[in-house]
């Protein structure tokens, strides 16, 4: 669908997921194909390393100085993806967070080695249900953040979002694409199928001396691991997979569906996402 906006509308596209970012993840992340960025000039695909660390502020600079350039030239962006955090960095701005107790925060890096996810996500929803409810907490580091948040200021990490939004010198149309349950389940199922047949195992095991960075505690990447140490069976690692991707695409619903900005279409809907689109772009102009 970008790339469809980006052909009508003459513009190039940013793109906004935090681990597609990364140029050793190509596979478990879907990566656009090279067909694909070959049509339209991509910016934020395979740019960095799994190595350097790539945030939410590395990426609110990175697309606010990409779109000045961008501009330049071309009329409109597209910004495409669907990490909710890098999206609010870009669209508003980031929150201001009180500094941490850093005895705190040892803490509980000592307590995840120890225990592990499952431990983490359970203090989680005990102790800051709202964002066990709509965060990453299969991500431990933003988990670990928003715990160490809770425990060093007694408030959540989602009570710091600013009321006031950042002014941005541009306009911002957001459009949201959304399918039937049983139709987004069928087709998440099918791309972990797709996954594997391309070589998802090969892609994770060629990946084992970076296991424990930030990029790779995430769905897809996790499950192989657990399979290539002997945990589980392939077969039980893709159900994991699957289930949570199901999850996660859940906890992406809930995060955006509370932007009262976002004009949602069904995403089958290619021709009209294009007229709305174009009808949207035309009002922001008048």
């Amino acid at each position: 669908m970008a790339i469809t906006l980006a052909k009508h509308f003459h513009a190039e596209i940013i793109s906004v997921d935090s681990r597609q970012c990364f140029k050793e993840l190509k596979i478990g992340v879907a990566r656009p194909s090279d067909e694909e960025l070959k049509e339209i000039p991509h910016h934020f695909i395979a740019a960095y390393s799994i190595k350097e660390n790539i945030n939410a502020a590395f990426f609110e600079k990175f697309a606010l100085q990409k779109t000045e350039e961008l501009f330049k030239t071309h009329d409109i962006v597209i910004v495409v993806g669907g990490t909710g955090l890098y999206i609010k960095a870009f669209c508003e701005g980031l929150d201001e967070i009180p500094p941490i107790d850093e005895t705190i925060r040892k803490n509980i890096i000592n307590e995840y080695e120890l225990h592990g996810l499952t431990w983490l996500q359970e203090q989680m929803k005990i102790k800051d249900p709202e964002f066990h409810k709509v965060g990453e907490i299969q991500n431990p580091q933003r988990s670990m953040r928003a715990l160490e948040v809770i425990e060093s200021t007694g408030r959540s990490i989602l009570s710091f979002r600013k009321n006031k939004k950042t002014e941005r010198p541009f306009n911002i149309i957001k459009i949201g694409l959304e399918l039937p349950k049983e139709e987004l389940h069928a087709n998440i199922n099918s791309r972990v199928e797709k996954m594997l047949l391309d070589g998802l195992v090969e892609e994770v095991s060629s990946l084992k001396g970076y296991r424990d960075v930030n990029a790779l505690q995430t769905v897809g990447y996790s499950e192989i691991f657990e399979h290539l140490d002997g945990n589980m069976s392939l077969k039980a690692a893709i159900e994991e997979i699957k289930k949570n991707t199901r999850q996660y695409a859940k906890r992406q619903m809930t995060w955006f569906k509370k932007d009262k900005e976002i004009t949602w279409v069904n995403a089958n809907q290619t021709g009209a996402i294009v007229s709305m689109a174009q009808k949207l772009v035309q009002a922001e102009k008048e």
